[in-house]
């Protein structure tokens, strides 16, 4: 289980370079920094894995200074969302083309091989999850996208077992049943 530091760190180096990778050809862009000795490596950033991390810093805040963190790193996110809407909305369409490729190919290799793949879906369900915190940031998607989307979930729908959250039990507030629904179970072997 990461920190509430952890995540706040990623999220600090993240705005630091967050401009220029706006306005670079990337998805993906060396944030920076290392993880604390221990943690996992730190992700590059993608305005994918800086919402994700948001998410999990609301969840994990927890002294005043931890919150204080956090409420300057949403304002500067947000001034810089609103500075640059267009190069924003079309990054976070460009990374959920991206992310929904990367969900499609889980979801084949699962089908095709349920046993030897269901034990990744905790790890590789991260990707649905952008998917839905992407969506809202795109200025537009491709109705093709869209429907790849709907299709998967009806597949992994069909193929789901409805249960606990599957992340750590402290992010649960972050990602609630609705709309994170299938942050609540396990795939069928």
């Amino acid at each position: 289980m990461h920190s509430a530091d952890y995540e706040l760190r990623y999220l600090e180096a993240g705005i630091d370079v967050l401009e220029d990778y706006l306005f670079s050809s990337e998805i993906y862009w060396p944030v920076g920094v290392t993880a604390p000795s221990g943690a996992t490596p730190y992700p590059q950033l993608t305005l994918g894995g800086l919402l994700l991390a948001m998410k999990r810093a609301q969840a994990r805040v927890a002294t005043p200074q931890e919150q204080a963190r956090l409420a300057r790193i949403g304002e500067q996110i947000d001034a810089v969302r609103t500075r640059w809407r267009s190069a924003w909305g079309k990054k976070s369409a460009r990374e959920y083309g991206s992310r929904l490729n990367l969900w499609r190919d889980f979801m084949e290799e699962y089908r095709q091989r349920p046993q030897a793949n269901s034990d990744r879906y905790a790890y590789e369900v991260r990707r649905r999850v952008q998917l839905q915190l992407l969506g809202s940031e795109a200025d537009t998607i491709p109705q093709a996208q869209l429907s790849l989307k709907d299709g998967l979930d009806k597949l992994l729908r069909s193929v789901f077992i409805p249960g606990e959250f599957i992340w750590d039990n402290d992010l649960a507030t972050s990602f609630p049943a609705n709309p994170f629904w299938y942050l609540y179970g396990s795939l069928r072997e």
